[in-house]
């Protein structure tokens, strides 16, 4: 388990977890965009998700801090054969989705999607999560070490905290 929480409360939000691949099929749906920038708009919808709902996670598949900033693995092959080239937009029924995660997925596409996928890595190279993910790693050093949820909660908790108080 992720976090010190009965088996009960575990196994609820084991079953709200959505897929990962939806999360990104969702985000084509509203643009066509870059295997990068897809991947950054996927952490930053389980960032925020997290940080927003009691560490619950979004998807369960991990992130790593991979040299070009966050990335899930087990997305990757999927849109790996676009390379650098835009993945076309696609159709997406949302209702597969409860309000919370449309609410997170519309706010992550409304901060973040005016940002290209050079742009986002770069963002996600000053944050802490990733940068605790790679500990004395330089940046071009191939990395497969996870980002923590506990990382991005604080994190992204003590963004959402400093903008409340604004």
């Amino acid at each position: 388990m992720w976090y010190n929480i009965s088996k009960e409360v575990y196994l609820e939000r084991r079953i709200t977890m959505v897929y990962v691949r939806d999360v990104a099929r969702w985000f084509l749906s509203k643009n066509s965009m870059t295997h990068k920038k897809l991947q950054k708009l996927c952490y930053y919808a389980q960032a925020w998700y997290c940080a927003l709902y009691d560490g619950s996670p979004l998807f369960e598949d991990e992130i790593q801090a991979w040299i070009h900033g966050p990335v899930i693995p087990t997305l990757y092959p999927v849109y790996a054969d676009y390379k650098w080239n835009d993945i076309p937009q696609a159709d997406f029924d949302e209702s597969v989705f409860d309000q919370k995660v449309l609410d997170i997925l519309n706010s992550v596409h409304f901060t973040y999607n005016k940002f290209n996928g050079d742009q986002l890595e770069m963002l996600s190279h000053s944050e802490d999560p990733w940068i605790k993910a790679r500990g004395d790693l330089e940046e071009w050093e191939v990395c497969t070490n996870p980002i923590k949820i506990e990382d991005m909660v604080k994190y992204y908790r003590k963004l959402y905290k400093q903008d409340q108080n604004d």
